[in-house]
């Protein structure tokens, strides 16, 4: 009996591993666990404990046993591990702390750490005592090689420190210095000291930081350098072509141009627009002439839709279709304009976010007030009564804005004041222009304020001898700016 009994277990031993789930559904289904018949021995203990309260449990205890006897063992060395780890838990605790944290606190080199934890893995398995040994020489490789690539609080505080010196020195004025080599440089504490100071420029005069007021969030002291860079750099790209009306545009002539815009500044004035509005629409009905022909009849329609598209950019509340097609004597319907208006979009693949001369004058305004001790708000309207003179004309297309702007603050400048030179070291280093470059279109921009031409289009002028600008319009210079180049 005995021998087949144990001839049937070694026939009924499962061949495969039987896992907790497995073992689990055993228990709960009936004649499923393949366990060995059950000897005689232990049908007696099992019959004096058939009216006993432990009998399910010890069942179940005798189950479990016989499920634990057939499953293979794992985890050996991981258990091993656990204890060790255990026994020298009080020595390595708060080193472990440590690595951690420092692993979560910046980005270490990876690799090192891995192959140390493994090495450390693969040594664990030699003896007790040698693992020990080796786990503390590894740990401390670890902490000297964390210690090598972590830098100390006081670094990192000065790191960022010669970074905030650096970024403040740019703004300051130090993007048009020449590079000087590593040797040279001293100390990065004087690029600080220069914030809100007057550099010594080459001519002997000072340059005068206007990105200092970091207080304003609105002049954007900090990204205000970047941010102009950028602009000179955008406004090579969309501009419109210079030669259009000899080359495409044959029914329309640059006097209808004018027309138009003449016409548009008092739509503006109507519906109370501000500039940035009047100076982008310009921008896109030149940027659609440059490769769009057009008859002399839709123009009209090219222009309110034009400042309709500027209108949705730059105002808080812009005028609506029915609006325009009212300022136009209902010559348009409101269909052709939201026609022309995809027309216009489409054309420029929405890309209407454009630096005019309005952009570039703000910026070189305010480095003309800062030789003032109190802003002139009559050069401030000077300036952008001769800016709005360009827009009718069609010669200045070959001028660049940030061109244009500038010769703007040059001629007012002179024009308010022929005591003193209108140039100085702070305007030619906010402009990146140096006076022989401002000559030809500071000439033709003084042939504009003179209206030596004798334009009838008079809605500028109009518009700026009003009490509101200070009837700048009125004022011309007793001497020509000849004299000055």
């Amino acid at each position: 009996m005995d021998k087949e009994n144990i001839v049937a277990a070694k026939v009924e031993e499962p061949t495969t591993r039987i896992t907790r789930a497995r073992a689990k559904a055993m228990e709960t289904s009936v004649g499923v666990l393949p366990a060995s018949r059950p000897s005689f021995k232990e049908d007696q203990k099992r019959a004096l404990r058939a009216h006993t309260k432990r009998t399910a449990s010890d069942d179940n205890k005798a189950c479990a046993t016989a499920i634990s006897g057939l499953q293979h063992k794992r985890r050996a060395v991981l258990k091993d591990v656990t204890n060790l780890i255990r026994e020298n838990s009080h020595a390595n605790c708060d080193n472990g702390a440590k690595v951690q944290t420092n692993k979560q606190a910046r980005k270490c080199p990876v690799k090192k750490n891995t192959e140390v934890a493994a090495n450390i893995s693969m040594e664990i398995s030699g003896g007790e005592e040698d693992v020990k040994t080796k786990l503390a020489e590894d740990l401390s490789k670890i902490r000297m090689v964390e210690a090598q690539e972590i830098t100390s609080p006081a670094e990192t505080e000065r790191k960022q420190h010669i970074c905030h010196g650096q970024r403040e020195g740019v703004v300051a004025g130090l993007m048009l210095a020449p590079k000087k080599p590593a040797g040279e440089q001293s100390s990065q504490e004087k690029e600080e000291n220069s914030i809100g100071e007057k550099m010594e420029s080459p001519s002997g005069s000072g340059i005068v930081d206007i990105d200092s007021n970091l207080k304003d969030p609105q002049i954007c002291g900090l990204y205000a350098s970047d941010i102009y860079s950028n602009s000179r750099v955008k406004e090579l790209d969309q501009r419109p072509s210079i030669d259009y009306m000899e080359r495409l545009q044959h029914d329309i002539t640059p006097s209808m141009r004018g027309i138009l815009i003449d016409w548009l500044v008092e739509v503006s004035e109507e519906y109370r627009l501000v500039p940035d509005t009047l100076y982008l629409t310009v921008n896109l009905i030149d940027r659609f002439l440059s490769e769009n022909y057009i008859e002399k009849q839709r123009l009209q329609l090219l222009g309110v839709t034009c400042m309709l598209i500027a209108s949705k950019y730059e105002e808080i509340c812009a005028p609506r279709v029915e609006e325009f097609c009212f300022i136009t004597d209902n010559t348009y319907t409101r269909r052709e304009v939201l026609k022309m208006e995809s027309q216009v979009l489409n054309f420029l693949y929405f890309q209407i976010s454009i630096p005019t001369t309005k952009t570039f004058l703000r910026r070189f305004i305010q480095a003309a007030q800062a030789s003032y001790k109190v802003p002139c708000i009559e050069l401030e309207f000077l300036a952008n009564y001769l800016a709005e003179l360009t827009l009718i004309e069609y010669d200045f297309l070959k001028f660049l804005p940030s061109l244009v702007a500038a010769s703007a603050v040059f001629l007012a400048r002179w024009t308010l004041n022929q005591s003193d030179h209108p140039w100085n070291p702070t305007l030619e280093h906010y402009t990146n222009y140096s006076t022989k470059e401002l000559k030809t279109t500071v000439l033709a921009l003084e042939d504009l304020q003179l209206n030596t031409s004798g334009c009838f289009l008079t809605a500028i002028r109009e518009k700026y001898r009003q009490q509101k600008f200070k009837c700048v319009a009125t004022l011309t210079s007793p001497q020509r700016v000849l004299s000055l180049f």
